[in-house]
């Protein structure tokens, strides 16, 4: 135990609390100690070093209950604004977010002026951003500009919410304000994004000083060689990073230089292996190309990547119609048929993967399991032969064959799949 313990135990207040000063001039960066002068400072009435050492605990340890309430004692009959601020904080790290919000607001309302509430708005902002309620956010980072103009970063996450909620042009006319109204020559790059992506390089070519920026812009302009030259003026710098292979694999595509266009999307794929774009750039490849099959098959992917299976499906579906003999295929779409809870149709798709490959062990397991839950019990001992046959050791079959083979089917299968068909007339 240190001297300054000591003493704090022998409740010799003032000498405890001096040597935790002299701890605190060779460890500036301790909680424990500064918890330590901030409790003896609440002792020894010490009220605004005690404030000082909790608002130091806080700089570095943001998340701190027990700074977080003791401030809030000393500032509940002293600052009403400071002390709803950091009730709200509190509330926050609680997760207690409609508290949180409401304590902002009346941090608000309890600041001595506009220029004061702007911490308690940037706040309240972030949480209703974070609760999507995005309207709530602007109205916030609205009245935020009225006093903090010079501010970009306002701007920026002003576009990001009207991207969200009234489109891409509205976020293209908050940065152009900011831009003629307070001079942020700063968001250029960022406004010169927007302009790429709403389809306007004229605009985006402007005021763009990035080069890749240059060079998408040239190629959305069709300006291809140009663009070209841009990229291959900057390999050296770029060479290594997505964006120069995605641009690269454009140019290609517009001159119809296919091979050298999917070689550039295997160098972006080596850099970012499971992006959607991937996909999307080989898609538009094949569709140029006339393959239908692998167009709809890599928007399959693409879709994937993105989360939205039941897209997916669909193109998986179309690219079947053109090639209905692929493994691979048919195997994702049984498989996505059956996360979808549709067995029996899934079932039909393990059928034609059996047919195809009969040594393949997933889909005879899938169809002795889909056999048995309609309760066809000679159908899964089919299955389950073939697939002792092709996988010996498999343990679906250790496990089950035996049960099956003495009968050992319970009956709910056919129940539950004639429920699946009939419905609410089984009763």
């Amino acid at each position: 135990m240190n001297i300054a313990e000591q003493l704090e135990q022998s409740e010799k207040y003032e000498e405890a609390y001096a040597e935790y000063k002299k701890m605190l001039a060779s460890n500036q960066g301790s909680v424990e100690v500064l918890t330590r002068l901030a409790h003896l400072a609440s002792i020894l009435g010490k009220k605004s070093e005690a404030k000082a050492y909790y608002s130091t605990i806080l700089e570095l340890d943001p998340a701190n209950i027990l700074a977080h309430e003791q401030l809030l004692d000393i500032y509940v009959n002293e600052d009403k604004f400071k002390y709803y601020l950091l009730r709200g904080n509190l509330h926050a790290l609680q997760q207690q977010l409609s508290y949180a919000k409401s304590d902002f607001k009346k941090a608000i309302n309890h600041a001595k002026d506009p220029k004061e509430a702007i911490p308690a708005r940037f706040l309240y902002a972030g949480i209703a951003e974070g609760q999507e309620k995005y309207q709530e956010a602007i109205d916030e980072y609205l009245r935020i500009i009225d006093y903090e103009e010079k501010n970009p970063a306002i701007f920026m996450k002003l576009a990001e919410l009207y991207e969200k909620t009234e489109g891409i042009i509205s976020a293209i006319q908050i940065l152009e304000r900011a831009k003629r109204d307070y001079g942020f020559n700063d968001l250029d790059e960022v406004l010169a994004g927007y302009y790429i992506r709403n389809s306007q390089p004229d605009k985006a070519l402007a005021i763009t000083k990035n080069e890749l920026t240059k060079a998408r812009a040239l190629f959305d302009l069709n300006e291809n060689e140009k663009g070209y030259e841009v990229l291959m003026n900057i390999k050296a710098q770029y060479g290594k990073e997505k964006l120069f292979h995605s641009l690269l694999a454009q140019y290609y595509f517009q001159k119809d230089m296919f091979t050298e266009a999917f070689a550039e999307i295997d160098e972006y794929a080596k850099i970012e292996p499971n992006s959607a774009l991937i996909y999307q750039m080989r898609a538009l490849i094949y569709e140029k190309q006339g393959d239908s099959f692998n167009e709809h098959l890599n928007w399959g992917k693409f879709n994937i990547v993105r989360g939205d299976k039941d897209v997916a499906l669909n193109e998986y579906m179309t690219a079947y119609r053109f090639n209905n003999k692929d493994i691979d295929l048919i195997e994702t779409i049984a498989a996505l048929l059956e996360a979808d809870g549709d067995k029996t149709k899934a079932s039909e798709f393990y059928e034609k993967l059996a047919d195809i490959d009969p040594k393949n062990s997933n889909a005879l397991q899938k169809l002795a399991e889909f056999r048995e839950s309609i309760g066809d019990i000679g159908g899964a001992l089919d299955y389950m032969e073939k697939l002792k046959t092709v996988d010996p050791r498999n343990e679906y079959v250790s496990k089950n064959y035996e049960r099956l083979q003495n009968g050992g089917g319970s009956g709910e299968g056919i129940l539950s799949f004639l429920k699946n068909i009939f419905g609410s007339r089984m009763r």
